[in-house]
């Protein structure tokens, strides 16, 4: 049986630097999927070999399952009802059956590593690698109370959604070392997280959002943009303090708009210019603490020009913009194409992990950064 599925990626609505420093954060799940399918290798591959195809990026790993076993048993002592750290021993292990056993061109290198270290873009495609890669597994073993004689795609109860969440948690502290957890808590629960002081909350909206998702192709060093900001609170200490508790007020009174009622369509009309103002604000403080780039910038201008509110997500310093879109505007995407950048129009606050079974099924285009495996 074929066992395929799907997890969201996510982009951050507020709070990014600024919830380091106790400050709330709020975070959605995207209608952008990175999908894993599990299923007995076809001829000529022998049933007692793994393999690992990354399509996307056109990469193919293979191993005997015992040598695998061989490699990873004296390391391994854990059961699926049970998450549990990697050891850098392991780590060390799973690094040379990778690296190590396979001839890589050295042009494919960084790519590769993407097995160990899930290539990133800002939307948290490592995660959602994690977390649709944790729930195929689950559910292949038999660890997910799950219908196997349904054909469409399945979403899981509370407790399964946790420990699909634990592990993947456990996927992201090999890839990152010291994760929040809200980019794989996004993942796996859809929807919307508050996260503050460690403590996460779950968002239910009631008004559709859309957003415009420009990626800059910008790259930026997401640890040296964390300290620089740790290095103008140390100069600035009492005015970065203000702006961290206001950072805290737009993120409450933006979960706060999106949770509450609509009565009318004006309503929605209005929480909809709240939410722009709050996106203006919350980017104005990311200036503030230095981490806008050229390139946000003219995401932002140009998306301005069609009276449309955009912020960055994530890190800053390239990355991905925002832009919350009322309605879509096709002359603004062209506009931004033809600056170099690369829009994609996702719907925000769906559904999490989601688990089919069957035959082969064809997927849909809007992968995740190109994430399959």
């Amino acid at each position: 049986m074929e066992v395929i599925a799907r997890a969201p990626g996510k982009i951050i609505l507020s709070g990014e630097h600024a919830v380091v420093y106790g400050s709330a954060a709020v975070a959605a799940a995207i209608d952008l999927y990175t999908y894993v399918s599990l299923t007995y290798p076809p001829p000529p591959h022998s049933p007692d070999t793994l393999i690992l195809h990354l399509k996307d990026v056109g990469l193919e790993f293979s191993w005997p399952v015992n040598r695998l076993k061989e490699a990873l048993s004296p390391t391994i002592n854990t059961t699926a009802s049970s998450p549990t750290s990697c050891s850098a021993e392991t780590i060390k292990v799973i690094t040379t059956l990778v690296l190590k056993e396979h001839t890589i061109p050295e042009s494919r290198i960084e790519i590769a590593a993407a097995v160990v270290l899930p290539l990133g873009s800002g939307l948290g495609s490592s995660a959602a690698y994690c977390v649709s890669m944790s729930g195929a597994l689950l559910a292949s073993s038999g660890s997910l109370y799950l219908d196997f004689n349904s054909e469409d795609w399945l979403s899981l109860g509370e407790n399964e959604q946790k420990l699909v969440n634990e592990w993947a948690f456990e996927g992201e502290k090999i890839i990152h070392g010291n994760p929040s957890g809200i980019d794989n808590t996004v993942s796996a629960l859809g929807n919307l997280i508050k996260l503050q002081l460690g403590a996460l909350t779950c968002i239910k909206p009631n008004m559709p959002i859309k957003m415009l998702i420009t990626n800059t192709k910008v790259g930026r060093n997401t640890k040296a943009l964390i300290a620089s900001v740790s290095e103008r609170r140390d100069r600035h200490p009492d005015t970065m303090t203000y702006v961290f508790s206001a950072v805290d007020n737009i993120s409450n009174e933006l979960a706060s708009t999106i949770q509450s009622c609509s009565s009318n369509d004006l309503a929605v009309v209005e929480k909809e210019k709240k939410v722009e103002e709050l996106m203006e604000m919350n980017q104005g403080l990311l200036q503030c603490m230095g981490v806008s780039h050229a390139s946000i910038e003219t995401v932002i201008s140009t998306t301005h020009k069609y009276k449309l509110s955009s912020k960055l997500t994530g890190a800053g310093g390239g990355g991905c913009v925002i832009t919350l879109l009322p309605a879509f505007v096709d002359a603004v995407t062209a506009e931004l194409e033809q600056c170099g950048f690369q829009s994609y129009i996702a719907g925000i606050g769906g559904k999490g992990l989601e688990i089919r079974f069957g035959g082969v099924h064809v997927l849909p285009v809007n992968r995740l950064c190109g994430q399959e495996a």
